[in-house]
This record gives structure tokens, sequence and C-alpha cells, in this order.
């Protein structure tokens, strides 16, 4: 089997602040494959420079784009934000490469699978939705790498007008080779449920394991490693970037604390391919494809705010009720993709960490409801607390814009008379959400294609009966 040893150090490094220096060493039974050192720097959003320590001084001293950079280096800035943005809001980094991404053959029009922005190609299900574990090809029959194994489930808006998201699973079992990604639409957040990626971007390498998640941001190229069987989830928004929500009266600490986010560090090959090596890029919902000769991992040295970025949930600072009544699962948001409607997001990535439950007269578990936003939500590992049974990870479930939705019976029934005494809740457990105020659509995939929608979901509920005393009184103790 095969197995990760991962060793960490924390150490200061300048005016970037905090970096983690990760040796990372995989095995096969006792024979070591390769050893790989990953270093990060820390926080969320913050200026950052980063130069390949093969090349020192590859920085540009003083300005952005000098007559002539070191190293014979070309200056490439890449734009996340529009120029004239406030500056909170104003994103860019400045790439210095071997060769510039303009040195490309023409796009072509490429297969796109399973990836669409067909919202229309089944009719609407306002049904309660869930799936089993989404299968993944097995290596001896099909090899399937990361963008092939891209298959969209739902999602809602226009990659053109740049407003809406896109939820998808990836399915794969073998490592991009001289291929990247691109995505011109918008954000991804990947969120891995089994096997680590190791993810080769423009800015460096992140290892990303389940329980971790990564964002790579609008037009940033990257490429996938995996090292067997590997799934997980995909939040793809259009027209906004993922940013930390705002605290309000929780104060100036809390939740994802920005710290903990990490980048990676510039690091560079200089590789010739001369069978070619293919950019694929997505484009308005549409994937294309180009030729070059030479890797677009040529960046000796980079600066600014504009960066690839991962977080480990369990570094998740969880706020929860001490006194009675279950809270609004707002309060264990990590990252948000804000509308231009004050406190409605295009998407908020919500998690539902290990914690503990000690509220009185209460019952403890999420509460029946019907909401004005979409809930997709996906299992990591562990048992979800209001469906121990039947929600399995790798699996998924979409109760959308005013479907019901809520525990089930035995939950119910379990939790109406439980002892009260504080208990750990969702211990070896790690579910999330997707939620969103887009009413979003299944796609043909979801629905039909992929042979996992569970059509007993609603079975759940059935045992569900009437508790109602019409002869009930209050109580006199």
């Amino acid at each position: 089997m095969n197995e990760i040893l991962l060793h960490i150090t924390f150490f200061r490094e300048g005016h970037t602040g905090a970096s983690a220096l990760v040796t990372w060493t995989r095995t096969y039974g006792n024979h070591p494959l390769f050893v790989c050192l990953l270093q990060y720097l820390s926080g969320f959003g913050n200026e950052l420079a980063s130069e390949d320590p093969r090349c020192p001084g590859s920085l540009p001293e003083g300005q952005n784009n000098p007559q002539v950079c070191p190293y014979g280096l070309y200056a490439e800035q890449l734009s996340g934000s529009a120029f004239t943005c406030p500056r909170p809001t104003n994103k860019r980094s400045w790439l210095y490469r071997i060769i510039p991404s303009v040195k490309h053959k023409p796009f072509t029009k490429a297969s796109c699978g399973d990836l669409t922005e067909n919202w229309n190609e089944v009719e609407p299900d306002p049904n309660q939705l869930r799936w089993l574990p989404f299968a993944i090809p097995k290596s001896t029959e099909k090899k399937v790498d990361f963008v092939a194994g891209l298959h969209t489930v739902c999602g809602a808006g226009d990659a053109k007008s740049r407003n809406g998201i896109g939820i998808h699973v990836y399915t794969c079992n073998t490592s991009m080779v001289d291929s990247c990604f691109n995505n011109s639409d918008g954000d991804f957040l990947i969120v891995p449920q089994q096997g680590e990626i190791l993810i080769t971007t423009e800015f460096g390498k992140m290892m990303v394991e389940p329980n971790e998640i990564c964002v790579i941001q609008q037009g940033m190229r990257f490429s996938v490693d995996v090292f067997g069987e590997t799934r997980g989830y995909i939040l793809e928004v259009y027209g906004a970037h993922f940013e930390l929500p705002d605290l309000g009266p929780i104060g100036a600490n809390g939740l994802a604390n920005p710290r903990d986010f990490l980048c990676p560090v510039a690091w560079y090959e200089d590789r010739k391919v001369s069978t070619g090596y293919t950019v694929i890029n997505k484009y308005q919902g549409k994937l294309f494809a180009c030729q070059q000769d030479f890797s677009p991992f040529n960046v000796v040295a980079w600066h600014g705010n504009y960066t690839p970025y991962k977080y480990n949930l369990k570094n998740f600072m969880v706020i929860n009720c001490v006194a009675f009544d279950h809270a609004d699962p707002s309060i264990f948001t990590v990252l948000t993709a804000k509308s231009t409607r004050p406190g409605v997001a295009i998407a908020d990535f919500v998690i539902f960490p290990p914690r503990w439950g000690v509220a009185d007269h209460t019952f403890r578990p999420p509460y029946y409801h019907r909401n004005c936003m979409s809930e997709f939500m996906g299992l990591i590992k562990g048992h979800y607390e209001a469906k121990e049974e039947g929600f399995q990870p790798g699996g998924a479930s979409l109760h959308s814009i005013m479907t019901p939705h809520g525990p089930d019976a035995d939950c119910f029934e379990k939790n109406s008379t439980a002892e009260l005494s504080p208990e750990r809740v969702a211990e070896g457990t790690m579910a999330f959400m997707f939620e969103s105020s887009f009413s979003m659509a299944v796609t043909k995939w979801g629905l039909q294609t992929c042979q996992k929608l569970d059509k007993s979901y609603y079975q759940c509920w059935e045992p569900l009966r009437s508790h109602f005393n019409p002869n009930w009184k209050p109580s006199t103790q």
C-alpha cells in the first residue's frame, strides 16, 4: 500500500512571512520512489515575492518591467481584477519567465467530455437529490487524467456574462503528462476526497491532500499529478474571487485565520518538449487546446497578491452555540465569493468540522429547512451527523432552492430523546457545503449518465410520524 510521510518545519523568511518547508517522501512498500521538498509562504491575499533559489536576484529591484530583466527573463503581468479596482480588491502578479505565455500555436476546439455549461439539456428537477460515491475509473481499464476526469454535476449562470457557478467532480487515475489546464472563465476551489494531488502551477508546486482545499484562480496554468485512484469536488465561480468572510461581532479572530493559507514558492523548469506541450483552456464553457514546444512552468520569480493557495481544514477555528438552539451554518464559512448584493453570496464554501455540542434544551442536529439558497453537500470522510446512513464519502446531495430537507427519521427520533450532555460532534468526519444564491440546474451526466443518483433518497423521511398531542400541557416543574 502507498504511504505518505510528511515532515513540516516552520521558520521566518524575511519580508515574505512564515514559510513551511515540507519534506515529502512517497514510498511503495519499502521502496522510495522520490523525495519532494515543498515550501510555502503564508497569508491570505498578501503581497508576496518569491524567486527560485537557483537564480538569486531574479526579481527586478524597484520596478516591475525593466528594459532588460535579470537573467534575460521576460516580464509578464497576470491580472485578476480590472486595473482600476479599489486597492482592497485589486489583484495582480508579475511573473518573470524564460519564455512568455503568448508563444503558442492557435487554439483549436477540444473535446469537453462531461464538462458543460449547458443548463438546459434536461428538465429541471426540484426533488431532494443524493448521489452514491462517484465511480473512479480503473487504471487497468482506461487511463484518465484530471482534465479528462472532470464531470459537471450542476450549475447556473453564464461564463460569458461572468456571473454564475459550476459544480464538478473529478475522478482520475493517472497524471497529466506534457499538458496543463487553465480556466479563463473563473476560479476553481478544489476539494480532494480520495488521494492526494500534486499541483504544479506557474507560481510553484502544492501538495493537496484530503481534508485540505486549494484555490486555482482565473487564468492560472496548472498540471495535476496523482498517485492512484483519485476523486474530489470542484466549486467554480465566474466573475468573483473567493475571500474570507467578514467576522462582524465575532471580532478580529476566528473561523479560517489568514496566516493558515499557504502559497507555493517559485519553481521553474527550462524544458523543451519536442513532441509538443498541450495547453488546455476553458473558455466560455468550452475547452480549447494549443501546442507549444516548452513547459509553461518556466517562471523563475514572481511577486504580487494574485496567487494559487491551499488551506488545511483542521485549522478552522470553530464557532458554535454554547447555550441553546442550533446556530445557522454560516458560522462555518471558510471562504465566500460575494455577489453585488450585500450579504448574498454567489457561493459560500462551508464545512461541518469536529466540534463540541453543548446546547441545552435543544434539538442539536441541523433543523428542518427550506432555503432561498441552493445547498450542494459532499462528504470527505466519516458520517454526516444528520444522515449517518446513505450519505457516503465521495457522494453528494443537492437540496435546491425551497426544496425541504433536514434530518432523517432515525436522526430525529434519536436526538429528540437523547441525554443532552456535552459531546463531541462529527468526530472523524468532514462534510462540506457549496451554498449558492443561484438556482442550480443538474446536468444530464448528474441525473442520468453517472448512474449514481440514489432514487430512494426520499425514503429516509418516509418514517417521520406525527407527534402532535392536542392535549399537551406545559410542565409545571
